[in-house]
């Protein structure tokens, strides 16, 4: 999950990817597990969180530079994972890649 204190105060991205899962989902958990594992090693990421209810999902990924996102999007195995949502796990998708300007955190 995301560590407030580790985002940066601006000039950041935030890559949301927001889905409805289809009643398919053999293989899906492990994927979405190992996929969150490899992203967090990956350089110039620095968080993420992800909301999900029956069938809805919210993920958002927070990132350095376009240039990590790039790296990201392009790896093996986040592309399979792709590859597979498209084919099987999703019945619809909304990705978008936005540039974070100003970050306020309210902590009670």
């Amino acid at each position: 999950m995301l560590d407030k204190k580790s985002l940066p105060k601006r000039d950041y991205y935030a890559v949301i990817f927001i889905s409805e899962r289809s009643g398919e989902l053999e293989g899906y958990r492990e994927m979405d597990e190992l996929t969150i594992e490899l992203a967090q090693k990956q350089k110039g990421f620095i968080g993420f969180e992800n909301i999900k209810s029956e069938n809805k999902g919210i993920f958002i990924s927070y990132w350095e530079s376009l240039d990590a996102i790039n790296n990201w999007k392009n790896n093996e195995v986040h592309l399979a994972a792709k590859k597979m949502g498209k084919e099987k796990w999703y019945d619809s998708v909304i990705s978008q890649i936005c540039k974070v300007e100003h970050t306020n955190i309210l902590d009670k």
